[in-house]
């Protein structure tokens, strides 16, 4: 089947078949390996992406579901070689350990503050209890995305 979609920022237009992932197409097709697999059945939230402003697991996610719409992942955030202020505060604030985890999180993350730009840290919790961290324990990546969203707000 062929599909349409905008793929950070750019039209993308490719074959998949009906079975394909989002995460083989995104990794394997396209090139774009910072959406990570980890467990592959939807419990560790390292293969997120943004899909129509919604956070999404592209491991559960069939490409043929994108048709049309707009996705984002962690290659998206970044402009013109300057790092995307959620990314730089996860840098500052420690939030980036082994950082197999990071690209995940920080995409919802990015949901989290597209919709939310002000979250308590109780907000930030609840959003990111999907994406598991294995090395920082948490309360540098509530900083890193508090940090950001003061960051954001002031912009």
């Amino acid at each position: 089947m062929r599909i349409r979609f905008r793929l950070n920022g750019r039209d993308v237009e490719v074959d998949v078949p009906p079975g394909r992932r989002l995460l083989d197409l995104l990794r394997e097709d396209l090139g774009l390996t910072g959406t990570k697999e980890g467990c592959g059945e939807g419990e560790c939230g390292a293969c997120t992406v943004v899909v129509d402003g919604q956070p999404r697991l592209a491991c559960l996610t069939a490409a043929i579901q994108v048709d049309g719409k707009e996705v984002l992942t962690i290659e998206g955030l970044a402009q013109s070689g300057a790092l995307h202020p959620l990314q730089q505060a996860f840098i500052e604030a420690g939030g980036v350990q082994c950082g197999f985890c990071t690209p995940g999180i920080i995409m919802a993350a990015y949901a989290l503050l597209s919709q939310n730009p002000h979250p308590t840290r109780e907000e930030v919790r609840a959003w990111l209890s999907g994406n598991l961290c294995r090395c920082t324990g948490y309360e540098q990546i509530v900083e890193a995305v508090l940090l950001a969203a003061k960051r954001l707000s002031s912009m």
